[in-house]
């Protein structure tokens, strides 16, 4: 169980974390996804005033807040502009499984780093004929003397480019197994695929041909799916937060030019058709706010959270979507110039209705573990 933070030590670290965010702005998140650099002076800022740690163990350099201080984050970088996938996944998926279930060498060797943000880790699981059936992952991990050997293909991995290793599933002969895989690796070779998003952050299809790891690349050792399920929760969460970020980005650029902006002599936001989509945005947001803050709440609590995660996940990115569309109507052709950075987010956002997991596939979480329906998956 993770220590419960205050309202206020919430607040500070929001506020620290807009601070930093707004010293770039969305045009660096612009321009950094026009140079695909990872927004690397982005990140290492935010390391710089300890957003990067907040879950991490204090012992390690990092608050030791949990999930519910580093959704605060991911939210406040989102709503200044600049919402960073890798905010879901190196300290969000991969700490937590090493704060979790790492030996106390992979704790000390990797987490201060991931906290200050000078080191990055990937996650890799997903696989071209898996999708997200976790039990049809074929990547084969094999026992050579005391080394493992890992073969197989994973897909749409992120910011390869910009890791120091891979978290990777993998699967041995006693199950599902996580592997710290440095990325300079003999062996590891990875593949961009060309996404229709602008993000600083580029996807790969990665190779692992005979890789061959020490037997202390294991995570969790025989904690098997107990170390997966750990991370996944959190990046359910963290991914809402993120979409709860651009939610409220969205709305305020909108709100401020319906305020301003005067056609027929009255401002545009006086009309109802205008108004009634921002408002039903913003009523949205509110309630995603809360249901993410409760996942979150649950997960550092010790609960599974597992429903919680998928139903905050899930109304983030529709949240997310309304607002997003409702503020680019609001701003009719400028909504699609970048001058005014709500197009720039488009695709991003219809990218978290299918990623980390599909919108259908929570809906069958939520109707199995909840409603206690027939499981169709």
């Amino acid at each position: 169980m993770r220590p419960t933070p205050s309202a206020a030590e919430l607040e500070e670290l929001r506020e620290s974390v807009l601070r930093t965010c707004r010293d770039f702005g969305h045009e660096y998140y612009v321009r950094a996804s026009d140079a695909g650099d990872n927004a690397r002076g982005l990140w290492r800022a935010l390391g710089g005033v300890g957003a990067l740690g907040a879950g991490i163990s204090a012992e390690y350099g990092g608050a030791g807040a949990g999930v519910e201080a580093l959704a605060a984050v991911a939210e406040s970088i989102a709503r200044a502009g600049l919402p960073l996938m890798l905010i879901a996944l190196s300290p969000a998926v991969c700490a937590t499984m090493i704060d979790g279930f790492g030996s106390p060498a992979q704790k000390a060797e990797w987490l201060p780093g991931l906290a200050d943000g000078s080191r990055v880790l990937g996650f890799a699981i997903t696989e071209p004929d898996a999708g997200s059936n976790t039990h049809n992952i074929r990547m084969r991990a094999r026992r050579d003397g005391g080394s493992w050997v890992l073969s197989g293909q994973k897909y749409y991995v992120s910011h390869v480019d910009n890791a120091d290793a891979l978290l990777t599933v993998a699967r041995a002969e006693d199950g599902l197994k996580v592997f710290i895989v440095p990325t300079g690796a003999p062996g590891l070779t990875g593949q961009p695929i060309a996404v229709e998003i602008l993000s600083p952050e580029r996807q790969y299809s990665v190779f692992y041909d005979d890789v061959r790891l020490d037997s202390s690349a294991v995570v969790g050792a025989d904690a098997g799916m107990a170390v997966l399920y750990a991370g996944l929760n959190p990046e359910r969460i963290v991914s809402a937060a993120l979409l709860n970020g651009i939610a409220r980005y969205a709305i305020d650029i909108a709100a401020a030019y319906a305020r301003e902006r005067t056609v027929w002599s009255v401002p545009i936001g006086a009309h109802q058709a205008v108004s009634h989509p921002l408002a039903r945005a913003e009523t949205a947001l509110t309630a995603s706010r809360l249901l993410t803050e409760s996942a979150a709440r649950a997960f550092d609590r010790g609960e599974t959270g597992g429903v919680e995660a998928a139903m905050a996940k899930l109304t983030a990115s529709e949240a997310a979507s309304a607002a997003l569309d409702a503020a680019m109507q609001t701003l009719g052709g400028n909504g699609m110039s970048r001058e005014y950075g709500l197009a720039t987010l488009h695709g991003l956002v219809r990218l978290f209705r299918i990623a980390p997991v599909s919108s259908e596939m929570l809906l069958n979480h939520v109707a199995h573990k909840r409603l206690s329906l027939p499981r169709s998956y």
